[in-house]
């Protein structure tokens, strides 16, 4: 991830599920709160209700991957965190990618 940073400290999530804006598919959570910087910050929580560990880093590894194919399109200075629903273990990468961008439209945080 090129521009981007990971999310690492239960202190940044708890921020941005508290102060941050949320909307959700079927797939996905997606939170947002802006940073004030330059960056972006991302972070990805997948539940043991999703699945066992083999499943739940798969699912992390594609919304990853989302994220860094498309993450030239995501305005600067954010905090983002996905959480998986469990609907998400069965997904493809396609699906995965249609809804983390569904959500950054839905959110307005993307370039035209």
């Amino acid at each position: 991830m090129e521009f981007s940073e990971s999310l690492k400290k239960n202190k940044d999530f708890t921020t941005v599920y508290r102060r941050g804006v949320s909307k959700a598919n079927r797939q996905l959570v997606m939170y947002i709160y802006h940073n004030n910087t330059d960056r972006n910050r991302i972070g990805i929580s997948v539940s043991k209700k999703v699945g066992n560990s083999v499943v739940r880093h798969h699912l992390t590894r594609l919304i990853r991957e989302s994220y860094r194919l498309n993450e030239e399109m995501f305005n600067s200075g954010l905090d983002i965190v996905v959480v998986a629903r469990e609907a998400s273990a069965s997904a493809t990468f396609d699906e995965i990618q249609k809804s983390l961008l569904h959500l950054a439209n839905l959110h307005r945080v993307t370039r035209k």
